[in-house]
């Protein structure tokens, strides 16, 4: 990290600190009790340029590197924030900026840096698929001068917040492709108008309030300049916006390692119980001191692979790894606070609840460990592909 980033980075924090305070935990409890998007919020990081941090300044943004997006983000969980409603943003630009045209970039880059259009909602995972993405059967077939869409996604998280969605789609049926990653499409499309016009969106309930939805296709119509890059090479654009994806959510676990060992510290140094602070005993200090250690590890990776993806290396491995060890960190983390605060640990107002909930999430999306186990298996390894 150059001196400017760390110079910039802690300007950075600051302002999210701030945005933070402004949204303490009764704020955020509200949010959870009702599930509702928390729009103010959001609104008060685009406000301040927070959202546009990857847009290239000539589209209005601030044209910074990856690894500072993800200080963004870390920032914000570690100071009691959440990032999941606007989170997409930043990692569906990979797929925008890298892959898609001029037109595409001029049309809706700018929006998107002012706040005007949210591109938050990703349309990938299926129900038949899961994380066999290359088996997605959702359709997009030529048609005129444009697409028709016909299928499914699920876990469309934010679809109902958003303008843009970033959809993968099959342009060749899967039994007419030499390899089953071709024939596979990525599109920009535009949500603004599509609801009742072949696009249904349903919210699913969750135990987190995470705007998550399922979205139904049916002859949906697309325009051609919708198309991102080169038709049937999705898969491979897409990569880069996953590996983004994975890395920023790993900067949101480490947050949330953060917060939970200062709140676990905090608690254990001024908590009283036989007429001393309980942080005294090892039983209390030596999980935090783990946990503790567990963060500055899984971060070190993160580091690694936010750097890795910022001068345009391979960084498949790192970004699986860093998504692994990051949400195993914070959940170690979660876990050892809530055992620190006993009782007081489910109740509401210390907020340990909520985001015990949160960050549980992380271990199995984006992708589930044992999946990443599996890539590191075969590719660093050299063992047999299992699945």
């Amino acid at each position: 990290m150059t001196s400017e980033n760390a110079e910039l980075i802690s300007q950075l924090r600051d302002t999210v600190k701030k945005v933070c305070d402004d949204f303490p935990g009764e704020y955020w409890r509200e949010k959870d009790r009702n599930r509702h998007y928390p729009t103010e919020f959001v609104n008060a990081l685009t406000e301040l340029g927070l959202l546009a941090s990857l847009i290239p300044e000539e589209y209005g943004g601030s044209g910074l590197p990856l690894s500072v997006g993800a200080e963004i983000l870390t920032a914000i969980h570690e100071f009691g924030g959440h990032a999941g409603a606007c989170h997409a943003q930043m990692y569906t630009m990979g797929t925008v900026l890298r892959h898609g045209n001029v037109e595409q970039k001029e049309q809706y880059l700018p929006g998107i840096a002012s706040g005007d259009l949210r591109l938050q909602a990703f349309g990938v995972t299926e129900p038949t698929a899961g994380t066999d993405t290359t088996s997605i059967s959702t359709m997009a077939v030529r048609s005129g001068d444009g697409y028709i869409v016909n299928g499914q996604k699920v876990w469309t998280s934010r679809a109902e917040h958003s303008d843009l969605m970033l959809l993968l789609a099959r342009t060749t049926p899967k039994d007419q492709v030499k390899k089953r990653s071709d024939g596979l499409s990525v599109f920009l499309v535009d949500m603004r108008d599509a609801q009742g016009n072949g696009m249904t969106i349903k919210p699913i309930r969750t135990m987190i309030n995470h705007s998550t939805t399922e979205i139904f296709f049916d002859n949906f119509p697309i325009p051609a300049n919708s198309l991102i890059g080169e038709e049937g090479k999705g898969f491979k654009y897409i990569l880069s916006g996953m590996n983004a994806e994975r890395i920023l959510i790993a900067a949101e676990c480490i947050g949330d390692a953060r917060w939970f060992i200062k709140k676990a510290t905090d608690y254990a140094c001024e908590r009283q119980v036989f007429g001393r602070p309980i942080g005294m005993n090892q039983g209390i200090q030596f999980p935090i001191a783990r946990a503790y250690a567990n963060t500055i590890a899984a971060e070190l990776v993160l580091r690694e692979a936010a750097e890795l993806y910022d001068r345009g290396e391979d960084c498949g491995t790192e970004a699986n790894m860093a998504k692994m060890l990051a949400s195993e960190a914070s959940w170690e983390a979660a876990d050892t606070c809530m055992q620190t605060f006993g009782g007081f640990g489910v109740a509401e107002e210390y907020d340990v609840e909520r985001k015990f909930r949160e960050c549980r999430l992380y271990r199995i999306a984006p992708i589930s460990t044992n999946l990443i186990l599996s890539f590191i298996a075969e590719h660093e390894l050299g063992m047999p592909r299992s699945y």
